[in-house]
């Protein structure tokens, strides 16, 4: 296909709406945003309905409310990403990690064919490394809960049911395919199962006080099934240090790494108060919605967007934050006055039992002055009804009603405005990412987004000097060019953007920076007039797949409606004659889009 050059003073606009348009690497806004994450993270949102369904294969229609399970697709994913390099937590992991992974390396030195596909498999993740942090690792464990078993290793539901991360990497499953059966890892997994079940069987008490004594707290029964399930999956692959968290339909998952016995256990506990609450808050949303004038005052709290936009997400977080630091380990040794005391040194003793109580609630006032810090604001409210919560016979069921109807929402104003937010975020279990120091072409991306485009330029153009023929290579090469292609939009240099999109399409296997190329190239051929062709390009990036929100409605838009600017129109293209373009400090030679 031919782009011909058109007008500069339409590229320049075109320049200024596309990156307006928020088309950044999830490393770009990991930067922005520290750790504030988006939906398509390691989790989904913690609305109790999304429109993804259930991972049917992971879950046993006849089974328990609560399970503790391992998966077998779970298994060969996660020995895929290993042999490609996910070395994280590696020294801390059960052993049976590292026998996984001599055990494939035996495998693979006997074989071509193992080779090969192999390498296939760490190519397509190495193109769509696009963070370097857990988030990366996070989607292809989405995926995972949605592959039946081997040998299929196909998805269990439609695209269009399965979350936006998971979608995102999906056309890892046929290479994942073949790499398992070119190495036999259903061999190894049958090898290895019984250390698995091991671990349930050691864990199962762990986990089961856990649910019981968070039960008694709340003084509710344990739950029957009312069509949802809470899922702890065991994959001691995975780094112990990273704990996978999501929401599926109306069940709750966990994927955690064992060692030594033992479980995160204070994660796993926070997802479960999210199982228990939320159906009780959610029930409530119009009694809530009366705190929207508080979420006006945490705007510049370093909360995830979510916290800063819905009450509903904000409150159930509050809350499960409020019973944490009530039952919270203080690491203060329990006090007890010891038995066959005299009466006269009962004074004594009591004295001693007052201080330790006053060391307790010390610390757990400073855990819940953090989470008001961290901008959680209604955390105080609800600390204080727990204390009260405590001292009736009630159950959390029975009392939450009027917890959130009896709350004076003016009162909670007036907190929130004394507090000082912390600079940065803690991890969310739900949606952790960490932050990190952006080098290479992950800062390109950043500069890019800030509009130091003579920066992301030069750090892209220095990626492309590094040739080789390695996994890493073949990937910064296409990115390296989709930054580039973007920073010839912002500077005026049309048929450079062009040369770089299509070398991007023509090298990269990430399905955003696919479906962006052909957006960009769609839209400068909407502004040349080129609806047809346009909308051809609209089309192609709509069947690159990417996951994400934003690229679906920006082409499906493109598809609908032809792109356009200020000032130009198509039915004035007759005029040929270039019109010059008005200087303006928000941007190279264009004001900014209305």
């Amino acid at each position: 296909m031919r782009f011909p050059f058109f007008h500069s003073q339409y590229l320049a606009l075109a320049a200024i709406v596309c990156l307006a348009a928020g088309v950044l690497s999830p490393a770009a806004d990991a930067q922005s945003k520290e750790s504030s994450s988006s939906r398509q993270s390691s989790s989904s949102s913690v609305a109790p309905l999304p429109q993804e369904k259930s991972p049917s294969f992971l879950l046993d229609p006849a089974g328990p409310t609560i399970s503790l399970i391992s998966s077998e697709p779970l298994f060969v994913m996660a020995a895929a990403l290993n042999d490609c390099g996910y070395d994280e937590g590696l020294e801390d992991s059960s052993p049976v990690r590292q026998h996984v992974r001599e055990e494939m390396n035996q495998a693979l030195a006997k074989s071509e064919e193992a080779r090969a596909a192999r390498d296939k498999v760490c190519l397509f993740i190495a193109q769509h490394r696009m963070t370097g942090s857990e988030r990366d690792i996070s989607q292809y464990i989405s995926l995972a809960l949605y592959l039946t078993p081997p040998p299929d290793l196909e998805t269990s539901v439609e695209l269009t049911e399965m979350p936006p991360d998971a979608t995102q990497v999906a056309e890892i499953a046929p290479l994942l395919k073949d790499f398992a059966a070119a190495i036999d890892l259903h061999g190894i997994w049958l090898a290895v199962h019984h250390v698995y079940d091991e671990e349930i069987v050691q864990l199962h008490d762990p986990l089961s006080k856990m649910i019981v004594g968070t039960n008694l707290y709340l003084k509710m029964p344990a739950s029957t099934y009312d069509g949802r399930r809470f899922i702890v999956v065991i994959e001691p692959l995975l780094s112990p240090k990273m704990v996978n968290a999501r929401i599926y339909g109306t069940d709750y998952v966990v994927v955690v790494s064992p060692v030594n016995g033992a479980l995160p256990m204070s994660d796993v506990r926070h997802t479960y108060l999210h199982y228990v609450i939320e159906p009780l808050l959610y029930t409530r949303a119009n009694a809530i919605d009366r705190t929207q004038p508080v979420m006006k005052e945490i705007r510049d709290a370093p909360l995830d967007f979510r916290f800063r936009s819905d009450p509903i997400a904000l409150t159930v977080e509050c809350m499960i934050k409020a019973i944490e630091a009530r039952t919270m380990d203080t690491g203060v040794p329990v006090y007890k006055i010891p038995a066959g005391v005299q009466r006269s040194d009962l004074p004594h003793y009591e004295h001693e039992r007052q201080v330790y109580q006053e060391k307790v609630d010390a610390i757990k006032a400073a855990t819940v002055k953090h989470d008001m810090t961290q901008g959680f604001v209604l955390t105080q409210y609800f600390y204080e009804q727990m204390v009260q919560f405590e001292k009736d016979n009630a159950s959390l069921r029975d009392t939450i009603g009027e917890m959130v109807y009896s709350m004076d929402v003016d009162q909670q104003v007036h907190r929130a405005r004394q507090i000082e937010f912390d600079a940065t975020a803690d991890g969310d279990v739900l949606q952790r990412s960490k932050p990190r120091t952006l080098t290479g072409l992950d800062l390109a991306e950043a500069r890019l987004s800030a509009g130091d485009i003579a920066t992301a330029s030069g750090l892209a153009r220095q990626a492309l000097t590094v040739r080789g023929d390695t996994l890493e290579s073949v990937a910064n090469e296409s990115r390296a060019n989709f930054i580039l292609a973007r920073a010839a939009i912002a500077t005026g240099h049309p048929e450079e953007a062009i040369d770089r999109f299509q070398k991007t399409i023509a090298t990269s296997k990430d399905p955003r920076e696919l479906s962006w190329s052909h957006i960009y190239l769609g839209r400068m051929l909407d502004l040349d007039c080129k609806r047809d062709e346009a909308v051809a390009e609209y089309k192609e990036a709509l069947a690159a797949r990417d996951g994400a929100q934003d690229t679906r409605l920006a082409a499906e838009r493109g598809v609908k409606t032809a792109y356009a600017v200020n000032g130009h129109s198509c039915e004035d293209a007759e005029d040929d004659s270039p019109a010059p373009s008005k200087p303006s400090s928000s941007g190279p030679g264009a004001p900014k889009p209305q």
